[in-house]
């Protein structure tokens, strides 16, 4: 006796959940490479902030003196540079955040997904012992007969 294939019902589910695994997990690629551009930005503020220091530093020092201009633009530029850095910080938290969403949305997908797939094997489980049962029953069937023929011979 030949077995019926599986067929799942929840196929189109199955599908439509590892279909929502997958954008989750590009998405979480996204937003990884998207924190990674944060980082470089945060890290080129923080060292222009550190040379507008050094900078300012040296204009203060300088040993004919500065002027009162030269040490003014000295500052706004310093400033200006610890405000770009500031919020290269903030950016890159934000990144940070966005990230961590992405992630849990990922491992909700993939439970999901689970979950389905594991209802596929427990299903397919159910199907192949109710057929290997149905088998056994046809098998003792013909035993039966040929064990009736022989007792109704001897």
């Amino acid at each position: 006796m030949e077995t019926p294939s599986f067929t799942f019902r929840l196929e189109r589910v199955r599908s439509l959940r590892e279909r929502a695994e997958d954008a989750a997990r590009e998405e979480l690629a996204r937003e990884l490479t998207h924190r990674l551009r944060g980082e470089a930005l945060l890290r080129e503020a923080t060292e222009v902030a550190s040379d507008a220091r050094q900078a300012g530093l040296g204009t203060a020092t300088r040993a004919g003196g500065a002027s009162g201009a030269d040490l003014l633009a000295a500052q706004a530029w310093i400033e200006r540079s610890e405000r770009h850095r500031r919020e290269a910080a903030l950016d890159l938290d934000r990144r940070d955040a966005e990230v961590t969403v992405r992630r849990e949305a990922l491992t909700h997908a993939a439970r999901e997904r689970q979950v389905i797939e594991k209802l596929k094997a427990r299903r397919r489980a159910d199907h192949e012992r109710e057929w290997a049962r149905r088998a056994q029953i046809d098998l003792d069937e013909v035993a039966l007969g040929v064990h009736r023929r022989r007792s109704a011979v001897a």
